[in-house]
């Protein structure tokens, strides 16, 4: 697999071996909610031995402003889970806390949904999600949610 960050530069979420770079809006000239806010994008998931990348329009905003307080919480009591489960079965990451500001984060990704499936396991520890928070306000930012549900 090639290296994205040399096609792509920095990705607007890292974390540990996940990197996910935001494209476009897939219908950019879309006000409806549901077409309006998928976005196209390319997600990287990197371990010892092993890389998958999956590309297309994965990310729908909705998940992201669902994980954002999610974030928030676990950022500020060190206790539960945060999650962003996508509708398309291509991604799904959770983060839960366990002892001393310890993290578990687990990525599911694949590029093929009907033949694959990867799953990636990360200790991370909590200054992981200070920058995940900043990463989500900052993509809401630049895409902004259109419509409503």
């Amino acid at each position: 697999m090639d290296d994205p960050n040399n096609e792509y530069g920095q990705p607007d979420i890292k974390i540990q071996g996940l990197s996910i770079w935001l494209h476009k809006r897939q219908f950019p000239d879309s006000t409806d909610y549901w077409d309006a806010n998928w976005l196209d994008v390319t997600v990287s998931c990197i371990a010892e031995g092993s890389s998958v990348l999956a590309e297309g329009s994965l990310i729908h905003l909705s998940e992201i402003t669902q994980l954002l307080p999610q974030v928030e919480k676990l950022c500020e009591s060190l206790k539960g889970k945060a999650a962003m489960v996508c509708m398309e079965p291509v991604l799904s990451l959770e983060i839960a806390a366990k002892n001393h500001g310890q993290m578990e984060m687990t990525v599911n990704i694949t590029p093929d949904h009907l033949h694959q499936r990867h799953t990636f396991v990360y200790e991370i520890d909590q200054s992981f999600l200070p920058s995940l928070v900043a990463d989500c306000r900052a993509i809401l930012a630049k895409y902004p949610i259109i419509g409503k549900p």
